[in-house]
């Protein structure tokens, strides 16, 4: 039987009672607190620095010598660092947290440096590459090596005395600047609140939003605060955010809240275009000292694309979606115009999403917020489970209270196979905590399938993910109702999940996601969200909360419909933040007179035909690009 022991192989540290050191099946997260950070991961580089030493005394460019002892030190420390603290860093955020992290930032990255830069491993890897055993090698195998190789000599590996000072420095100041930068995007968005008495500021906005935002003055001391009289607490997350600016009619508080949420971590003490213009002098100091011209080169050495290829293909999407742009914006005008709106003539940002679904509404005959009770979470989830049975013959299960988890909402799964074998489990955070959790949806690792890792007698270490979202929770005695959007989203980020878990490789420094280039790992799940246009699929799980009846087949002929509502200029948002990322990493120069405004609104004039919001400094909240994300 296949085992999911984080650290078997490695002796139980049962002389400690730091639960970041003991020997665990899942991960502690009930019992880890901020206090264990510091001492828990100075102790662990402790025990690994002894592992690396016994490591090079002992090398051998064999793979029982070398690879072996090597990724049982890449996986505790992987599971330790990034599945317990990096990870409860983003979904259970804390001020005594943030500070734990930052006391051992500099010897965590010091230690990562010291394995990532280790030259008697680096050259035990060149002698297995080299060797005449080379060609019978797996093709697994030889992946590993060659990208055991890459890394090292991406991470300074052969870089001598000055450079490689001045490199381990620029980690250091970078990875500082990361999470500074991660920091100041949640802090910002939590900082604006408005506290809203009439109703008639807030019209048109949907009954479960106005439950959430009861809820939330609950929490901020209205005892009192109902649905239906207020008060109501507005907030930049996404839940709050994107419900006003599509639905309430009140257009100076879209306009209030779209120069909050757009402005985002772009001044005073939470500024982080600093931090940006920080973060790209450093990137193309780092990539300079390893012989790129920037930092763009430096990014693609692991990548399958090429500078060329993204640039060209960026190209041809934007121009193949200008003319559906266009067309967009103008029928929002004169849908506006023919709606009697005042506006119309001079249509601002704070009021394209308004329109935008009042002719959605109009054009398709659909209401996202009449959709919601179809789309309970706990019939998406079945319907989503019975797809993966379908398609990959697994069974999932509720395994509630196997495994320890950091919020009472968190759910825990476990995957079998036809035989009833388990072979993976995945945690699922469904819900939005603005207070504490990062926005947006992930997925990420906790322990990858594994033979090195195994128990002893099981034939490999079984592979666990996280799925991470942020939809609406619970409200008064309704469950968490989805928006289709949703749906797409946890269908997406379940495909990256099942990429990881459904692993049939048992080398574990290429399982799963590991291994796989960052601009292919998007494939299944892209496959997996195409799977909510899928009519039986749709159908299967789309049921009405209350009553049970099925979503009526007019209503998915109207989804299908409104498919690619609004596409063109969709696609070219994504363009053109695809298109400033790169141009700040090839062409933009961080020591110049331009700022890194200066080249968003030059992207902007070729990727949308109104003219750049001066407040918009998205660039200051895309985490993405400067805050180092997962999946």
């Amino acid at each position: 039987m296949a085992s999911n022991s984080a650290f078997d192989e490695t002796p139980s540290l049962t002389h400690t009672d730091n639960p970041l050191l003991k020997d665990f099946d899942f991960p502690p997260y009930d019992i880890v607190e901020p206090k264990h950070v510091q001492p828990g991961i100075r102790q662990l580089i402790d025990i690994l620095e002894a592992d690396l030493v016994e490591l090079e005394r002992t090398l051998e460019p064999t793979w029982p010598k070398l690879v072996e002892p090597l990724e049982r030190i890449i996986n505790r420390w992987g599971v330790v660092v990034g599945g317990i603290v990096n990870h409860l860093r983003s979904v259970k955020d804390s001020s005594e947290l943030r500070t734990a992290i930052e006391e051992i930032q500099q010897d965590k990255v010091k230690f990562e440096m010291r394995l990532g830069q280790n030259k008697p491993i680096y050259e035990a890897f060149k002698s297995i590459r080299n060797s005449s055993s080379w060609e019978t090698l797996s093709e697994a195998r030889k992946r590993i090596v060659e990208g055991q190789i890459k890394e090292a000599v991406l991470g300074g590996v052969a870089l001598e005395d000055e450079k490689r000072e001045k490199f381990n420095e620029i980690e250091q100041e970078l990875a500082k600047l990361h999470d500074k930068f991660a920091e100041n995007v949640l802090d910002a968005t939590k900082r604006f609140e408005k506290v809203i008495v009439d109703k008639k500021e807030i019209e048109g906005l949907p009954a479960t939003v106005l439950g959430l935002a009861a809820e939330k003055a609950k929490i901020k001391g209205h005892e009192y605060a109902t649905p239906e009289k207020g008060p109501w607490i507005i907030t930049l997350d996404a839940q709050s955010y994107a419900p006003v600016m599509q639905h309430v009619r009140n257009r100076s508080l879209r306009e209030e809240l779209f120069k909050a949420y757009m402005s985002r971590a772009s001044s005073g003490d939470l500024d982080n275009a600093s931090i940006i213009s920080q973060i790209l002098k450093l990137r193309l100091q780092k990539a300079n000292l390893l012989g790129y011209n920037n930092f763009a080169e430096l990014s693609m050495a692991n990548k399958i694309a090429t500078i060329e290829r993204v640039e060209e293909l960026l190209e041809k999407l934007r121009v193949a979606s200008w003319d559906h742009h266009v067309r967009d914006l103008e029928e929002i005008k004169a849908f506006a115009k023919e709606s009697g709106a005042p506006e119309a003539n001079e249509i601002n940002y704070w009021d394209i999403d308004f329109w935008s679904e009042r002719l959605r509404e109009a054009k398709y005959d659909i209401n996202e917020e009449e959709l919601r009770p179809y789309f309970a979470l706990s019939n998406v989830l079945d319907g989503l489970f019975s797809l993966a049975n379908k398609l990959f013959d697994i069974n999932i299960e509720s395994a509630d209270g196997l495994a320890p988890v950091w919020d009472p909402d968190v759910q825990f799964y476990r995957v079998n196979d036809s035989s009833g074998e388990s072979i993976a489990y995945f945690y699922l955070d469904p819900y939005c905590r603005p207070a504490e959790k990062q926005g947006g949806a992930w997925m990420a690792e906790v322990f990858y399938r594994s033979h090195v890792l195994a128990s002893p007698g099981a034939p490999f270490r079984l592979p666990v993910a996280f799925i991470i979202c942020n939809q609406m929770p619970p409200v008064g005695d309704k469950p968490s109702l989805m928006t289709f959007y949703e749906v797409e989203t946890v269908f997406h980020e379940f495909g990256h999940a099942l990429q990881h878990m459904l692993t049939k490789q048992d080398e574990g420094l290429v399982s799963g996601i590991r291994g796989i280039e960052w601009d292919a790992v998007e494939l299944p799940s892209q496959f997996m969200e195409n799977w909510c246009y899928h009519r039986g699929t749709l159908l299967s799980l789309a049921k009405h909360y209350g009553t049970g009846e099925p979503l009526p087949e007019e209503a998915f002929s109207k989804i299908i419909a409104a498919k690619n509502f609004r596409a063109g200029s969709l696609s070219l948002r994504q363009i053109r933040l695809a298109s400033v990322d790169m141009e700040l990493h090839t062409k933009f120069d961080p020591y110049g007179e331009l700022s890194i405004f200066d080249v968003y609104q030059k992207v902007w004039e070729r990727t949308s035909i109104l003219p750049p919001s001066p407040h918009d400094k998205y660039l200051c909240v895309f985490r993405h690009v400067f805050a180092g994300l997962s999946i």
